[in-house]
């Protein structure tokens, strides 16, 4: 198998989903690739202070920042994508902010007109630890909030909201040691990764995280013998499903349908039986409320059922 490096130019990034882009690398099932992503912002020269204007990859701000498409040979519909995130490595450096965006929950919450305010925050990536600039630490536990493969229709297509098969789901539980199941949509897959998260809670409630650049190390393979056909991951956390809506009873739904499919290809048990399952073993979050749709996630940790 290839170890490819993937590393971000103008003829290798992309700030929407389109399955009409041309690939910026193309590797095959089984390959390694190391990728630089910028942050979401697109990075090129770090702040000084937090807030200060840098320069960026694009000058007009329509979406993330992301590496690739990276096409995948023999990739077709009907397939998954497996993405094993072996390493993710943050830069020395991180930005967060809050009330920057008019949403209800902003409003909600009374800081919608805001001034913005801003966190600017030093990484270490060895003890995986960050400090801001009011002198406060924590603990850094990284991943990419965006890991997806575009749409199967004409047009560009926002990096915003997380869609079926897979973009900005902003799941903290997808650290290294995960691999991340994507349904193929196009010939190629055309797979498109960034948005590094140094450290983010459930929710993302700012409608950021620690955002950073990252450098993170990928074995790509494909699949056709899931148990369930959607969007799902095996995580160090456990096994892992996803719901996305405008509503949010809905995203629980999906979440937790997607999950139930699970526990019955696992145990060999009806519908209501694997809800009964769930019940006691499963544990629904609230992803993310930062995206234009609700994200939830439904958790089996390894082991829970024996």
């Amino acid at each position: 198998m290839t170890k490819h490096r993937l590393d971000p130019t103008p003829e290798t990034v992309t700030d929407v989903f389109s399955r009409d882009l041309p690939a910026a690398l193309t590797v095959d099932p089984g390959d390694t690739i190391v990728v630089h992503s910028l942050d979401a912002s697109g990075h090129l020269e770090r702040q000084r202070t937090p807030g200060e204007v840098r320069p960026k990859m694009f000058s007009a701000k329509r979406g993330h920042c992301l590496a690739g498409p990276i096409a995948v040979r023999g990739a077709e519909p009907g397939m998954m994508l497996a993405v094993r995130l072996v390493s993710l490595r943050p830069d020395e450096w991180g930005w967060t902010v809050a009330a920057a965006v008019d949403n209800p929950l902003n409003r909600r919450l009374g800081v919608a007109g805001g001034p913005p305010t801003w966190l600017l925050w030093e990484l270490d990536a060895d003890k995986l630890v960050g400090r801001n600039n009011h002198g406060l630490s924590m603990d850094l536990a990284p991943f990419l909030g965006v890991i997806g493969l575009p749409p199967d229709e004409a047009g560009e297509h926002s990096t915003t909201p997380p869609r079926p098969s897979g973009g900005n789901i902003d799941c903290r539980e997808l650290v290294a040691g995960s691999t991340l199941y994507l349904p193929v949509t196009v010939s190629g897959a055309q797979l498109c990764l960034g948005d590094g998260h140094a450290a983010q809670g459930d929710g993302e409630v700012s409608g950021t995280a620690i955002e950073c650049g990252m450098t993170t190390e990928i074995v790509v393979d494909l699949v056709t013998d899931r148990p369930i056909p959607t969007v799902h991951a095996v995580t160090p956390a456990g096994r892992v499903t996803f719901g996305f809506s405008a509503d949010l009873n809905e995203a629980s739904a999906q979440a937790l349908d997607a999950m139930l499919g699970w526990l019955q290809s696992m145990f060999g048990v009806d519908k209501a039986t694997a809800l009964a399952l769930a019940s006691p073993a499963v544990s629904l979050r609230v992803t993310q409320v930062a995206n234009q749709v609700w994200g939830v996630h439904a958790v089996l940790p390894e082991g829970v059922l024996r």
